[in-house]
């Protein structure tokens, strides 16, 4: 298959899993309600997405100093253990409690710990991806009901700017990017662009580069000349951060489950959720574009512009008022 034609199957691959990521979301906010998954008293409370973003400040600090001091085991092993956990809850809510032991529904039990045993000892790129899909879709789905639409637009608005900062400015992202890769974990997905293509047995790209192994595949260079004249389609593999995916779902599954009974949906989806997926969409293609040129680019900026966008137009479109679209109602009376 021309290289041209399978980029464009990765990028189709990659919308696959987001697509699956914000209908799975869409799929359990309600399931999770009812099984008393939400996380907070108040979901409108806007500081509950602060002490989210302080917490994922803590959990980097702590994972950029676990690889710096060689304590790579154990945050894979947290990985590993918070993915089979998340899955847990989709499972729970999904699979009928036909075998009980202990009040425990060991099918569900049986199916999280085979993710997680999966991910140990045969961390492939299709264990992975399945993996990050249903990790993405329950992490999307728990913080849906948790935040309301003012924490959710918060929470988006300054990991954009958290994310921009990270990758262009600092670039400790880029640095924790490289780091996770090598760990073989669901935080990365990866989208093969061969059929024999294997992520065991491939060199880990170096994200901080800007030859074609940036964000992608391929062997890094350390010559200019032959970087500056590398195909940026010539590569192995893409690579995409789950909290890409993630991030901007949490809006999509707000607003969806915080919308006005009195909205109108389409297909089921309430209009702002539907405008907002459309919107995280059209910031993944613009994304792809970008990244397709040859070098890793901060994912968050346009993906979660683009969702906030896309649920703003659609509110407005659905007759709700800019105070109630963005959440202000309850502090300004």
């Amino acid at each position: 298959m021309d290289r041209r034609w399978r980029v464009v199957a990765g990028c189709g691959l990659i919308g696959l899993i987001f697509l699956f990521v914000q209908l799975g979301a869409l799929a359990l906010v309600d399931p999770f309600k009812s099984a008393g998954y939400q996380a907070v008293e108040d979901p409108s409370d806007p500081t509950n997405s602060l002490l989210y973003i302080g917490g994922i400040l803590v959990a980097t600090a702590v994972m950029l100093l676990a690889f710096r001091y060689d304590a790579d085991t154990l945050i894979r092993g947290l990985i590993v253990f918070s993915g089979a956990w998340l899955s847990l809850y989709v499972f729970r809510v999904l699979i009928p409690p036909v075998v009980v032991a202990g009040g425990v529904n060991v099918l569900a039990v049986g199916l999280a710990a085979l993710l997680g045993v999966g991910l140990l000892v045969h961390p492939e790129w299709y264990v992975i991806d399945a993996a990050g899909a249903v990790m993405g879709a329950a992490g999307a789905g728990l913080f849906g009901i948790s935040f309301g639409i003012l924490p959710a637009l918060v929470l988006l608005s300054v990991l954009a700017v958290y994310d921009a900062i990270s990758v262009y400015g600092t670039e400790h992202m880029l640095t924790l990017a490289s780091g996770v890769m090598d760990l073989k974990v669901p935080v990365v997905l990866v989208i093969p662009l061969s059929l024999s293509y294997s992520f065991l047995d491939a060199t880990t790209p170096d994200p901080t580069g800007d030859d074609a192994a940036a964000d992608g595949g391929g062997d890094a260079t350390d010559d200019p000349d032959e970087a500056a004249d590398a195909d940026p389609l010539d590569r192995d593999a893409l690579f995409i951060g789950l909290g890409d995916a993630v991030i901007p779902t949490v809006l999509v599954a707000s607003a969806a489950f915080f919308a006005p009974a009195t909205v109108e949906t389409v297909l089921g989806i309430p209009l702002p959720a539907l405008t907002a997926m459309v919107g995280t969409f059209a910031g993944l293609v613009v994304l792809l574009w970008m990244v397709l040129k040859g070098r890793a680019h901060a994912g968050l900026p346009l993906l979660n512009g683009g969702t906030i966008a896309g649920y703003v137009l659609g509110s407005l479109a659905a007759g709700i008022t800019l105070v109630e679209t963005l959440g202000l109602a309850p502090y300004l009376g």
